[in-house]
């Protein structure tokens, strides 16, 4: 009978996904997880993080009930408060956490400045703790994630975070460089779509055929080439609708050399100075006049 109330109590555990224990980070996930009382969830994790009660796990799962209550910002001001009883380790994880709620609640302008913060721990070879890849889970899979695919993402979801500000020219710098360094038919079309805010036409259609003709990663997908499909169309306008008053680049001196860096290291058969750094330069001047 003891045997059998354990080998029952086990798969409770496994079916439910509640850690052992009764302290209040399991009463937290509990709560969330059978009970299915987020309010009362948030409660508990509180607990957990002032008992000292495995609190990175405790902040970042509160943050996710919080996120799906619509207690966003108060989710935000939790993580920056409470970040500091965290080790060093998992500030890179509280970080994409933050960019997850400051997407959420429209903070645009706090996931730019995050986002680049990640792309200079990169650059400074701080990224996964000075480790080559990191584990990542996804609908409950492990996976290996090197640091060159990790920047690639960041600087895609920067792309997208200057295209909600309508900065479509500094998009377009950050989504080549995604390119350059692991492409795929997602942010080729976004590039794309920069293109066509821009009324550069011609070279959105050149990005386009790339998806459409299948020669992209992730270009096999049916939808993606529906939505290249539905791009180029938006293609064939009057070149005199051209977009005024496109903010400026927005992107640093610092940010860029730092891009610079790792072009040198990861597309050596190119030239050491990219076409595109030129392009920001005369971006600028014309900014400047």
């Amino acid at each position: 009978m003891e045997m059998n109330s354990r080998t029952k109590e086990g798969q409770f555990h496994i079916i439910h996904k509640v850690p052992y224990g009764d302290g209040p980070y399991v009463r937290a996930k509990h709560a969330q997880l059978v009970e299915r009382d987020q309010e009362g969830a948030i409660v508990w994790f509180w607990k957990a993080i002032n008992a000292g009660d495995k609190v990175e796990s405790a902040l970042k799962d509160m943050a996710v009930v919080m996120k799906q209550l619509d207690r966003t910002e108060e989710a935000i001001e939790a993580i920056k408060s409470f970040r500091c009883l965290c080790p060093k380790s998992s500030q890179e994880s509280l970080d994409n956490v933050l960019i997850d709620l400051f997407k959420k609640c429209g903070k645009v302008d706090e996931q730019i400045l995050l986002l680049k913060h990640k792309l200079r721990m990169i650059y400074r070879g701080q990224a996964f703790n000075g480790k080559p890849t990191k584990t990542a889970r996804s609908h409950g899979k492990k996976f290996q994630v090197s640091v060159r695919q990790e920047t690639s993402r960041i600087l895609g979801n920067l792309g997208w975070a200057y295209m909600q500000k309508s900065n479509f020219m500094a998009a377009e710098v950050v989504y080549k460089k995604a390119q350059m360094i692991d492409p795929d038919s997602n942010k080729a079309k976004n590039l794309a779509l920069c293109l066509i805010k821009q009324a550069r036409y011609n070279e959105a259609r050149s990005v386009l055929h790339h998806v459409i003709n299948g020669e992209m990663p992730g270009s096999d997908d049916i939808r993606a080439r529906n939505r290249a499909q539905e791009l180029l169309t938006e293609t064939w306008r009057p070149t005199s609708e051209l977009l005024l008053g496109l903010p400026g680049l927005d992107l640093d001196d610092d940010f860029v050399n730092g891009l610079e860096k790792l072009m040198n290291v990861w597309a050596p058969s190119r030239s050491k100075r990219l076409p595109i750094f030129e392009q920001i330069e005369n971006f600028r001047d014309q900014i400047a006049c």
